[in-house]
């Protein structure tokens, strides 16, 4: 059976299974933390309870304990859909009932807890780790974390290798100016296509006029904004062996990657051939590893996704469904129209030859959220079955990896303009058209900032909201719906990133692309 038969029936067979333990097993929630078995007492009344333990591994993407709840804080009341016709809360004066109440809620979705201080705090509730349920996916979080694993192990070298040898492999000279112009030129234009499309829609749609998202209109629009020169200075590292020891520095090692390759071809003859002889056989030993990663990729899409539905299932979805109906919808036009045309009329290459030649990259990056762990698929498949030569795939994916984020620019203008309309209907802020011109610019160099590891593109809305001095408790609640959104938008952004090689790839010359799958099997 073909490679990407086996994933998309693996990944149903993880979305069923998921669902099976979403509804038949027992799943509380939890808020990351352990309360007193015992409430805490003033003057003969219980008050609250108080905060024994944080969980840290149950704390959101992007936060920490000194960010939400820490250790001796008395909670008075949580409550769920604040600020709305159906809200619900508890005074947690019974630790049975403070239970009970998140169990009703589930885990994904956003609950605001309020302190016996006056202090309010935005939370994502979480499954917790001593349920029935969490017992039974835990086999599945341990496969899946080891495929994540084996995905992650391969970004850096393959990065570097591929990089290296792609750039020297040009030449250094005319080659390198034109192929590099043509790639960032794809990826300049259609990472403004997403932001302009996502701009449209949601102004035609206005999600956010009216929505009640249970935040407090009445904020201090105030906060600090951001100097987006950074983002270029970060380019630059310091230390160029500390910029390999993470995968978050991936903007400073492609860059040391690029001047690398680049003088590589202005060294003498006997040197530049031992450097490429070296780095040539080091990216064909990673490609080897990547082809047996690919081998696990059905199995690892399967834990992934039981792992993923069985812990929030799909009510967390309800509140914001208007938000993300635009995000969907914007997606869907990008990836189904705007970039099928440019494929086929810039590049001469049939859309469904290609995205069938892709399909396993594209389920990869549905599976995993993240455009640099999809990388070792993407370059294996741009190869043996979107038939792309080694020269090209190798300079144009990896780059396309961490600086061509299509749907994450799309989704940070949407998402920023949805929290924006909302303070702009319900409070006093002032959506004006520099705001939003500033929306189109922040996403655009926040999407090549971010990096290509799951919820990046939330992280990284905080900047903008910074930016336009929006409140940032905003983003915690969009945080309930991240998951399904991040899949959906790392998928165009794989998308794109495949388009973008064919479409340079057949400007070079190169013919017969989306032809290689006629004979790969696996």
């Amino acid at each position: 059976m073909k490679q990407h038969w086996k994933i998309l029936i693996w990944l149903i067979a993880g979305v069923v299974v998921g669902f099976g333990l979403q509804q038949f097993t027992d799943g509380p929630g939890s808020v990351g933390t352990r309360f007193a078995p015992e409430p805490v007492v003033a003057d003969g009344v219980a008050v609250g309870i108080r905060v024994d333990a944080v969980l840290q591994d149950q704390l959101p993407k992007g936060r920490n304990a000194s960010e939400g709840l820490q250790v001796g804080d008395v909670v008075k009341r949580i409550t769920m859909n604040a600020g709305m016709d159906d809200e619900k809360g508890t005074d947690t004066t019974s630790t049975r009932a403070l239970e009970e109440f998140l169990a009703q809620r589930g885990a994904g979705g956003v609950v605001t807890i309020e302190l016996l201080s006056g202090d309010k705090r935005s939370a994502l509730v979480a499954l917790d780790p001593e349920s029935t349920r969490a017992r039974w996916l835990a086999p599945f979080k341990f496969i899946a974390d080891i495929f994540m694993r084996l995905l992650k192990m391969l970004i850096m070298p393959l990065v570097v290798t591929s990089i290296v040898t792609g750039v020297a492999g040009l030449g250094g000279g005319s080659d390198f100016g034109r192929m590099g112009g043509r790639t960032f030129g794809y990826y300049a234009t259609t990472s403004f296509l997403a932001v302009g499309l996502g701009m449209l829609l949601v102004n035609i749609l206005q999600p956010g006029i009216g929505a009640r998202l249970g935040i407090s209109p009445d904020a201090d629009f105030g906060q600090r904004s951001e100097n987006w020169l950074d983002i270029l200075r970060r380019m630059v590292p310091e230390n160029a062996f500390n910029a390999f020891t993470g995968n978050g520095n991936m903007l400073q090692v492609i860059f040391f990657s690029l001047i690398f390759g680049f003088f590589i071809t202005k060294a003498a003859e006997k040197q530049r051939n031992f450097m490429l002889d070296l780095f040539g056989a080091a990216f064909d030993v990673v490609m080897r590893m990547a082809s047996w990663v690919m081998l696990l990729v059905p199995y690892g899409v399967f834990c992934l996704l039981v792992k993923v539905i069985g812990e929030t299932g799909f009510d967390v979805f309800r509140p914001l469904g208007a938000y993300m109906l635009t995000v969907m919808l914007a997606l869907i036009i990008h990836s189904c129209v705007v970039l099928p045309l440019l494929l086929k009329v810039v590049g001469g290459v049939s859309p469904l030859k290609w995205v069938r030649a892709m399909s396993p990259a594209l389920m990869t990056a549905f599976s995993t959220s993240s455009s640099s762990m999809t990388l070792p698929t993407t370059l294996n498949t741009l190869e043996k079955r979107g038939g792309v030569s080694n020269r090209t795939s190798s300079f144009v994916a990896p780059l396309g990896a961490t600086v061509n984020m299509d749907g994450t620019a799309l989704y940070e203008c949407i998402g920023v303009v949805f929290l924006a309309q909302y303070y702009a209907s319900a409070g006093d802020f002032v959506l004006s058209f520099s705001a939003q011109v500033t929306v189109v610019m922040a996403a655009f160099l926040a999407s090549i900032g971010a990096a290509g590891i799951p919820s990046a593109g939330l992280v990284m809305m905080l900047t903008i909201l910074s930016a336009l001095k929006l409140p940032l408790e905003g983003a915690a609640l969009l945080l309930a719906v991240d998951r399904p959104l991040d899949m959906c938008r790392t998928v165009v952004n794989v998308w794109s990133d495949t388009v973008g090689t064919a479409i340079i790839a057949s400007k070079e010359g190169e013919s017969g692309l989306g032809d290689g799958m006629v004979t790969e099997s696996s």
